[in-house]
């Protein structure tokens, strides 16, 4: 018997329908980042936070959870329009697609602060935050560069601090805009100017506190760019501790503020003053040491002296600087004669093949080669000569100007120059031009024969002719 019932169906409940819808949301959506206006905001005594997220066609529902709005540095309110990173979600309970808020900043600082992230992402794939990249401090700091506002309180704190701490440190200040446009290119260029003059051991950037606003010309990429092309190690100093920008990642060293920065970069003046007390009390003792044991040494050696006299030493070396002497001479006049052997070996070897001796042949022969090239050159020449003739003669034979030569002549149309091969080309009282060998004649036709026909000739002139 064939079974013609239909396979049983996969029936979903609603809840375990949003359950997996819920992870379809999940996994196919990664962190967004969302700018819309708050709306419908709810704060229950559990701390999380509900609201909507519209714009001017449509909205959404946000959740954002005590864990996380605890790092909130602003208070939404109804109206205010934010930028938020969240991930897609669903509320299984009631089936309401939502979106669950990871951060979220007011929507001015919300798009510098994913600027920064970018730019933070894109140096950092670059190796520009690479710890491997990024210089030692000078172990001894004696001119430091302060690129700064030379009107604003950091510079203030740094020559506070360096005038408490090491008065003799040397600060050179590269002044400049620390915000506002073109702030960050003035300042990369202060940079290059200091790694180009070479005056300073160790450049300070710094600057107070302020908003990301405030802040955002020390996290511009041309700075960034020009923070780690300086030649000379880069300290950053922008801001409280709380503040993080480009310029510190980048940077060979970060400071939190820019008194720590100060303290950083400078000895303390008294404990330079108790680290050389205490070299100078080693110094004494090792000074002590040294001459005590050089004045044992010397004891030793005056006594050796003591008993080996001097003079008998010195007897015993003179003596042995003559034998050496001697054999030094021995030596050098037997190395001379066997190189002159050798020179006069290769003088006989080379007596043959001196190019003097062959002068003379080369020269002979070149006397017998130029004697058959002139011959030869003569010779060639006469042979085209005689040919040269032969061939004149023949051409000269063929040549129309010798058929004139025997008395003929060439007769063209006076008019157009074109010679005349058929009587009947030239009608009577056509004027035609005989070219002779020596000049031409100028004729008129008085009658014409065809070819065949009887030769005419003029009459003679008669006086006794009846004709």
């Amino acid at each position: 018997m064939v079974d013609n019932a239909p396979p049983p169906q996969d029936v979903y409940t609603v809840s375990r329908l949003n359950r997996e819808v819920k992870l379809l949301l999940e996994s196919g959506f990664p962190l967004l980042w969302v700018e819309g206006e708050v709306s419908n905001l709810a704060r229950p005594r559990s701390g999380h936070i509900y609201f909507s997220l519209k714009d001017g066609e449509a909205q959404v529902r946000c959740a954002m959870f005590r864990n996380r709005n605890l790092h909130l540095r602003f208070r939404p309110a109804d109206g205010t329009r934010v930028i938020a990173r969240v991930r897609v979600s669903l509320y299984p309970a009631r089936g309401e697609f939502q979106l669950i808020v990871e951060h979220m900043e007011p929507a001015g600082d919300g798009a510098l602060r994913q600027a920064f992230e970018q730019l933070k992402a894109r140096l950092d794939r670059e190796g520009l935050f690479a710890a491997e990249r990024k210089r030692a401090l000078p172990s001894r700091i004696r001119r430091l560069g302060v690129v700064t506002s030379p009107t604003g309180a950091a510079i203030r704190d740094v020559l506070h601090v360096l005038r408490r701490r090491f008065p003799g440190m040397h600060v050179i200040v590269y002044p400049v805009p620390v915000q506002g446009e073109g702030a960050a290119e003035a300042i990369a260029a202060r940079l290059a100017q200091a790694g180009r003059r070479g005056e300073v051991d160790t450049v300070l950037l710094t600057r107070g506190g302020g908003s990301l606003e405030d802040l955002w010309a020390f996290n511009e990429e041309v700075l960034a760019r020009a923070i780690a092309a300086c030649p000379l190690p880069v300290v950053s100093a922008v801001g409280h501790e709380v503040d993080v920008t480009i310029s510190d990642l980048v940077a060979d060293q970060r400071a939190p503020t820019p008194s720590a920065a100060a303290e950083l970069l400078s000895p303390d003046a008294a404990t330079l003053r108790q680290a050389v007390v205490e070299r100078r009390r080693r110094l004494i003792a090792a000074m002590r040491d040294v001459l005590h044991r050089r004045r044992t040494t010397l004891t030793g050696v005056d006594h050796r002296l003591r008993l080996q006299h001097p003079g008998r030493r010195l007897q015993e070396r003179a003596q042995r600087l003559d034998e050496l002497e001697q054999r030094l001479a021995g030596a050098q006049r037997r190395a001379i004669a066997t190189r002159r052997q050798h020179l006069a070996g290769l003088a006989r070897r080379l007596a043959p093949h001196d190019p003097r001796r062959r002068i003379p042949e080369r020269r002979e022969r070149v006397d017998e080669l130029t004697r058959r090239l002139g011959n030869g050159v003569r010779r060639t020449l006469a042979a085209k000569r005689t040919g040269l003739t032969h061939q004149m003669h023949a051409l000269q034979a063929v040549s129309p100007l010798a058929t004139l030569e025997r008395g003929y002549a060439i007769v063209a149309d006076a008019g157009n120059g074109v010679p005349l091969r058929d009587a009947t080309e030239a009608g009577d009282g056509t004027r035609v031009l005989a070219r002779l060998s020596r000049g031409e004649l100028l004729c008129r036709v008085e009658s014409h024969r065809p070819a065949g026909g009887e030769t005419l000739l003029p009459a003679p002139d008669n006086p006794d002719s009846t004709a």
